[in-house]
């Protein structure tokens, strides 16, 4: 018997991070809840980096996922952008890990894949396959819909990890 998981999607960033979260049993999605945690850009680095782990903290605590997934970095022309980025994505993977759930990460192609079927599309086509794969999405702005697609990415993907990971446990 299948039970329904309930994902978080988390889309990193220092001035905002996205959290998408959805729930899945076999093949069928549901929205549950979306938002945007962010920092303050007048304040020091740490600060910052506090902000978005306080924020996340919060979501996890409220909604009780039951598995994560983080989108991987890619590399900016900037490294400082690149560096600060990083930082963010430590605390998008450290929040959930803290929680006791597994985090899973995708490449932004592979959530495009999973999303509208190739690795390459704009941010309005992910908008559009959202409210096609879940009417009663809601989600304000890119980060919001982009954690969505890297839950929803992982609600795809999750059966194959599920079983690799039962193959080497046994």
């Amino acid at each position: 018997m299948q039970s329904t998981i309930r994902i978080i999607g988390i889309d990193p960033g220092l001035r905002r991070t996205g959290w998408g979260i959805i729930e899945t049993l076999g093949n069928s999605l549901r929205f549950v809840a979306s938002g945007t945690v962010t920092s303050d850009g007048e304040m020091d680095l740490a600060s910052r980096l506090c902000q978005l782990h306080d924020g996340l903290a919060d979501v996890v605590h409220s909604y009780q996922p039951h598995e994560a997934a983080v989108e991987q970095t890619f590399v900016n022309k900037d490294a400082t952008a690149t560096l600060k980025l990083g930082q963010a994505r430590g605390i998008a993977m450290l929040v959930p890990a803290r929680a006791g759930l597994r985090v899973a990460e995708y490449a932004p192609n592979a959530v495009k894949k999973a999303v509208i079927g190739v690795g390459h599309g704009e941010k309005q086509q992910i908008h559009m396959m959202l409210k096609v794969l879940m009417p009663k999405a809601e989600f304000k702005g890119n980060d919001a819909a982009d954690a969505l697609a890297i839950a929803i990415c992982h609600a795809h993907n999750r059966q194959a990890i599920t079983s690799r990971l039962a193959a080497l446990a046994g």
